[in-house]
C-alpha cells in the first residue's frame, strides 16, 4: 500500500493497475480538497465513516456511511469534512494525474 500525505489528510492507494484505482482517503475535520474536475477520470466515492459534504455541479450533497456518488469527467466537485474526520473510498479509472484545480485552499496549481 502506498500512502500520499495531503494538506487535508491522506490517501492510501489500495490498488493501482491499468484498468482501475482504489484509494482510501481520510479528510480531517474542517478541511476540503480542491474545487476541481477531471478531463477523463471517472470516479465513485463511498463514505466509510464520518460525514462528507460534497459540492457537486452547483449542488450540496451530504453523504453518510455507505452513501455513494459517481463523478463523471467534467463534473465540478469538492469534498469537505465539515463536522468530523471522514474516511471514504474512491474507485476510479486509472488517470491519476487528471486533476484540473479551479480553487485550492493550499495554494496548489
Amino acid at each position: 500500500m502506498h500512502r500520499v500525505d495531503k494538506p487535508w489528510g491522506y490517501e492510501e492507494w489500495l490498488e493501482v493497475n491499468e484498468k482501475y484505482v482504489v484509494k482510501r482517503l481520510m479528510m480531517k475535520k474542517g478541511n476540503q480538497c480542491s474545487l476541481q474536475y477531471h478531463e477523463a477520470k471517472k470516479e465513485t466515492v463511498m463514505v466509510l465513516s464520518g460525514t462528507l459534504t460534497v459540492y457537486f455541479n452547483d449542488q450540496i450533497i451530504k453523504m453518510a456511511p455507505s452513501d455513494t456518488l459517481t463523478i463523471e469527467p467534467h463534473d465540478i466537485h469538492r469534498m469537505f469534512a465539515e463536522n468530523e474526520d471522514c474516511l471514504y473510498l474512491e474507485c476510479s479509472t486509472p488517470e491519476l494525474d487528471d486533476v484540473v484545480r479551479i480553487e485550492d485552499d493550499y495554494g496548489r496549481k
